[in-house]
């Protein structure tokens, strides 16, 4: 139906009829106090329906709607305008209606050019006796301005200023799109509302004097919530760029701006100080901050102008705040100035043409500019330019603030990385010291250990020498006798040899001084050949041999002697520590590991479990576990096996798994060898 719209009054200065009007005398006296029975009906009913409305309708635009329809469909005209004029309002608010004859119509544009809308202020006839230059300037741009989405000529208009506490508070206006004389009738229906309407104008500027307080109160409350959020974000820990980047997203929210960007300066030259400051200096502008109003709803197409950067002798914009000594730069609509200098492109000027760019200064040196923008053209109050500038303010305190307390920084942060550093050389020194006292601990401690049980690993065969020695130089010793001493004698020293060639070989293999002598051998044979050569030796012992192998032939380069050594010495230790009645079993399998061809033999035994303290040391020289410690033995078999294996480039592991229900354990050795040397590889 209909819309609310603004317009600007003119001079309230009174001005008689125009001359124009038909010189009718009945016109300038009063309106005859009794009207007919129907108008004093239809007048009391308008009336009621007025006050209906102004009783039921919470919202004051709606409220002119349908006053401005009651009153067109009573009066049968096209079209009908209210008008609320208020003192305190800038521009009047209107509401019309105009009937559905003419809204359907099509093609209107063609039958009535646009130009017929500008009405001759001549067509109208006013039911009051005289009218203010403001009354007829508010209802000719009412017309203009209301009924601008239909292109009608205005042909007759019958209009009513409304009078309220003594004052002009509105006017009514019917309209006809034909040439119309308006009846008596019609003027005092029209005067008869006067009062009703009157009542419901005052109504609505009080609703909108109410609203433009309640506004005011809100913007206020705004500007000191943002001040005070500024305070408390100076007083914070945030990084600089981060509480720009709050401040200038606060106050561009706040001012209800499109956009807001914050542009901080670095100079490039050194002499800028003492030049004169209406000069142009050579520095670089960076975007630290920045805020769009399209950014809170929805991504825009245009890149971010986060951190872009241009040279201040580039941006016609942002040189007039050095030109005019660090006055705000304020521009309303950028496109209707006649500039023809250069603006950055980031500032967008086509879209966003209202422009608000206030210094960040601080002693005489301006470090950058807030820039506030909007879509459209934008008046700034004097209010929002002084909070704009207080922000600045604070901005610029905190921009040296940050930088003082970064140069502070800094020097404590040398100084304290110096410390660290000092302390820290200290605390390796200190560390590496310790370490070299703990290692030489641990190497007496090694050395003691290995010279204790060394030396007991001579002394008994040598002692057991001695005393065979000395009983055979007994007198009258039977020949037994003698032949008992001779065994013991070359047992002992067979003792004593074996000990000093595993120790030589020992040496040799952690010296690395021979490379081993790979050939290939058939690995089936070879393990069959030595479980059957235990066997008698462990069957002595009451122990059986099981042997798994796998059923195709399986080769396997390695150097004969060590792998020998190897498994005889496993097979030894497995016959030494197994409990009576128990199974030695060997197992030897083919495996393909990281495309890698291995061969994995275990022997595996059941007796005394080992622990794990006990299994970090078992391969060490003359560490044995507890079980072993009254088990004849050099202590040097298993270490010997370890050098062995790592020669052979294998590795060698043990597990003791527990047997339920019983004290003993399942001890496997895991013997695992490349099948074929890195050298020949078939």
């Amino acid at each position: 139906m209909g819309s609310l719209s603004k317009s600007v009054p003119g001079m309230k200065n009174h001005l008689s009829l125009p001359p124009q009007c038909p010189d009718d005398l009945e016109r300038l006296q009063p309106y005859p106090v009794k009207l007919m029975q129907h108008q004093e009906e239809l007048a009391h009913q308008l009336g009621q329906k007025i006050n209906y409305i102004i009783a039921n309708t919470s919202v004051t635009a709606l409220m002119l709607q349908e006053i401005a329809q009651l009153l067109g469909v009573t009066s049968k005209v096209d079209c009908c305008l209210v008008t609320v004029t208020d003192e305190a309002s800038v521009e009047p608010t209107t509401g019309n209606w105009c009937c559905d004859e003419y809204l359907g119509m099509p093609h209107l544009s063609e039958m009535f050019p646009m130009e017929q809308l500008l009405m001759d202020w001549r067509v109208l006839q006013c039911v009051a006796e005289t009218l203010t230059i403001e009354d007829i300037a508010t209802i000719q741009n009412s017309l203009v301005v209301g009924c601008q989405y239909l292109p009608l000529p205005i042909k007759a208009v019958l209009a009513i200023p409304t009078r309220f506490g003594g004052k002009n508070n509105g006017v009514i206006s019917l309209i006809k799109f034909q040439p119309h004389d308006w009846s008596e009738s019609e003027k005092q229906l029209l005067k008869a509302v006067e009062s009703s309407c009157a009542i419901a104008f005052s109504q609505v500027a009080q609703a909108q004097l109410i609203a433009a307080q309640q506004q005011y109160l809100q913007k206020t409350n705004q500007h000191q919530s943002l001040i005070k959020q500024l305070t408390i974000l100076s007083r914070t820990n945030l990084e600089i760029n981060q509480m720009l980047q709050l401040a200038i997203a606060s106050t561009a929210e706040s001012l209800q701006a499109d956009r807001g960007l914050l542009i901080l300066l670095k100079y490039t030259d050194p002499l800028f100080r003492i030049q004169p400051k209406k000069q142009i200096p050579n520095a670089k502008a960076t975007v630290v901050g920045e805020w769009n109003r399209e950014s809170q709803t929805s991504r825009t197409s245009r890149a971010n102008s986060l951190e872009e950067s241009f040279s201040l002798t580039d941006c016609g914009l942002c040189q007039r705040v050095f030109v005019d000594s660090g006055k705000p730069v304020i521009i309303n609509d950028y496109t209707e100035l006649q500039d023809t200098s250069v603006v950055a492109s980031l500032f967008a000027v086509e879209v966003l043409p209202a422009v608000l760019l206030m210094p960040l200064e601080n002693q005489g040196r301006i470090l950058g500019f807030l820039v506030l923008q909007q879509a459209v053209p934008r008046s700034w109050q004097v209010a929002e330019l002084n909070l704009v500038e207080m922000v600045c303010a604070q901005v610029s305190n905190a921009i040296i603030q940050s930088q003082t307390l970064r140069q502070v920084q800094t020097v404590v942060d040398e100084r304290t990385a110096k410390l660290k550093s000092s302390l820290e050389l200290q605390a390796k020194l200190h560390e590496r010291t310790r370490q070299y006292v703990e290692q030489l601990r641990e190497l007496n401690e090694l050395k003691d250990e290995f010279l204790s049980n060394m030396s007991d690993r001579l002394r008994y065969p040598l002692t057991n020498m001695l005393m065979s020695i000395k009983n055979l130089r007994r007198p009258g010793v039977t020949p037994e006798r003698q032949s008992t001493y001779l065994n013991i004698l070359e047992q002992e020293c067979t003792k004593e040899i074996n000990l000093i060639n595993d120790l030589l070989k020992l040496q040799k293999l952690e010296s690395h001084q021979e490379p081993p002598q790979f050939e290939i051998i058939d690995l089936n044979t070879k393990i069959q050949e030595l479980g059957a050569s235990f066997e008698k030796k462990l069957v002595d012992k009451g122990l059986s041999i099981t042997v798994d192998l796998p059923q195709e032939p399986l080769k396997l380069q390695t150097e004969l002697e060590s792998f020998d050594r190897i498994l005889q010495e496993l097979l030894n230790n497995a016959s030494t520590y197994s409990e009576r009645d128990t199974i030695v079993r060997l197992q030897a399998t083919h495996q393909v590991e990281q495309l890698a061809d291995q061969v994995t033999i275990k022997v595996t035994n059941t007796g005394r479990g080992i622990s794990e303290e006990e299994a970090t040391y078992i391969f060490d020289r003359f560490r044995r576990g507890r079980g072993g410690r009254w088990t004849p033995g050099t202590g040097l078999g298993l270490a010997l096996v370890k050098s062995l294996v790592q020669h052979l480039n294998g590795s060698i592991s043990v597990e003791s798994i527990p047997i339920s229900d019983s004290q003993l354990s399942e001890i496997c050795f895991t013997l695992t060898l490349p099948q074929f040397s890195d050298e020949s590889k078939p």
